[in-house]
């Protein structure tokens, strides 16, 4: 009955033209619904993305977002609801440190994002603080480059920043927009391992809505023109033979771009991504991951958020509730390895011992069963991104964004793991690779 139901409501919904294909309706319904009953599990803290998520989708639980984004502000604006000059005044009496520690560039400018897609009225007091700080931290993150020669924090959450001013019809300064377009000349969005989707992605789409902005003068727009289709080449380039561009969860943002230039019909590169990315949903298991392919299959870009208009929206989308998947009654044990091969590190090798846990546990839950060796316990850290947990400190030595150091997940035979910590699942007799690396 469900399926059924499910089956007659995707056919009256409007079609959209970069949207997943009809056939697929039940299962990108199905993952829209998966999504509101992990952002309404209890304990889980307000994610920006997963708002964004389910506010670009073909259907609504209205009351549920509603209170999503309460939580929302009730978190960034007891950081970011006050002025900058209230905010110094205060970190002097080492209550707050904003203006100190390192800019939360991509965080705040997702959940400037959230707010517009909200459709608020214009420029309330909510949004006029937390822009006057993306704008301080475009300014604080790009004091990195002078000593390092990239922003603090990365080009992907530079680029980010530029897109929510954008897409928030904010006027941002030439200078901005130049040091993006010169990075991308110069190919400067890559890591060593050479994948750069994501951040290309993201400046693509900011340099596809600052191209339409009106205070942008005729030159400058060519440009942003010239680098919005060598970007968007790059993706097609980077696409690999069974469809996925990057990886599968590096896809649905590069689909983005195609959809937000209206390529997405006319790009081959588009419907095999589609295809691939439809092929790989078992692989989107947390709620950030989730949002994100959500907005590709539903044919919308974070540009998408500048036009909304939140009337006639269909307030018909029920939560599915799913039970966590089961351990397994048996035990896997897997060889964890942690490498440290940068200048800095007291030895290459810091941590090597065989791991028993549950099977079919996740490399999360591994790392915290993961036993001391000699003397010393095993440590590690995480932080929350727009893709879930991501790993920042591991035996003591944490990830340096000045020095472009991140820790690497790599299966035993040295290829790259194409998911995160909390998606993850290592089979028994596997080995996992954690290496500091450089981007």
């Amino acid at each position: 009955m469900w399926l059924l139901l499910a089956l007659l409501q995707a056919a009256v919904l409007p079609a959209r033209p970069c949207e997943a294909p009809a056939e697929a309706a039940v299962a990108v319904r199905a993952l829209s619904a998966r999504l509101l009953g992990l952002a309404m599990e209890p304990g889980q803290d307000a994610d920006p993305g997963i708002y964004v998520g389910l506010r670009l989708g073909s259907e609504h639980d209205l009351s549920m977002e509603h209170s999503y984004l309460q939580r929302l502000q009730d978190a960034f604006q007891s950081r970011y609801g006050r002025s900058l000059h209230a905010a110094s005044r205060q970190s002097h009496g080492h209550r707050h440190r904003n203006t100190d520690s390192m800019p939360e560039t991509g965080r705040l400018a997702l959940y400037l994002l959230g707010l517009r897609a909200s459709c608020p009225p214009p420029d309330p007091t909510t949004q006029r603080f937390p822009v006057t700080w993306l704008k301080y931290y475009l300014e604080k993150d790009w004091a990195g480059s002078r000593h390092h020669g990239h922003p603090l924090t990365s080009y992907y959450q530079y680029s980010l920043g530029v897109l929510a001013l954008c897409v928030h019809r904010k006027r941002v300064r030439e200078e901005v927009i130049q040091r993006l377009l010169v990075a991308e000349q110069h190919r400067r969005f890559g890591h060593v391992d050479g994948n750069a989707v994501d951040t290309e992605a993201v400046a693509a789409l900011a340099f596809a809505c600052l191209k339409k902005e009106q205070h942008i003068r005729a030159g400058l727009a060519a440009e942003l023109r010239t680098a919005v289709h060598r970007t968007r080449a790059r993706l097609v380039e980077a696409q690999s033979a069974d469809g996925l561009i990057g990886n599968a969860f590096s896809t649905p943002l590069a689909m983005q771009v195609f959809i937000a230039t209206n390529t997405c019909k006319t790009q081959p590169a588009y419907g095999r991504a589609m295809a691939a990315l439809l092929h790989h949903l078992d692989s989107f298991t947390s709620a950030a991951t989730m949002a994100q392919a959500l907005l590709a299959l539903n044919g919308r870009s974070y540009l998408s958020i500048a036009s909304m208009q939140c009337q006639k929206e269909l307030d018909t989308l029920t939560p599915i509730f799913l039970e966590p998947m089961p351990l397994g009654p048996h035990n896997m044990t897997v060889r964890l390895v942690v490498e440290c091969p940068v200048p800095g590190c007291p030895q290459q090798l810091l941590y090597d011992s065989l791991v028993s846990a549950p099977a079919g546990a996740s490399l999360l839950d591994l790392l915290r069963a993961a036993p001391p060796q000699g003397s010393k316990n095993f440590t590690f850290e995480t932080q929350d991104t727009a893709y879930g947990p991501f790993l920042t400190s591991v035996q003591g030595m944490a990830a340096r964004p000045k020095e472009r150091h991140y820790w690497q997940l790599l299966s035993g035979l040295g290829t790259s793991l194409q998911m995160g910590v909390a998606d993850y699942r290592p089979k028994d007799g596997n080995t996992v690779i954690l290496r500091l690396s450089k981007w």
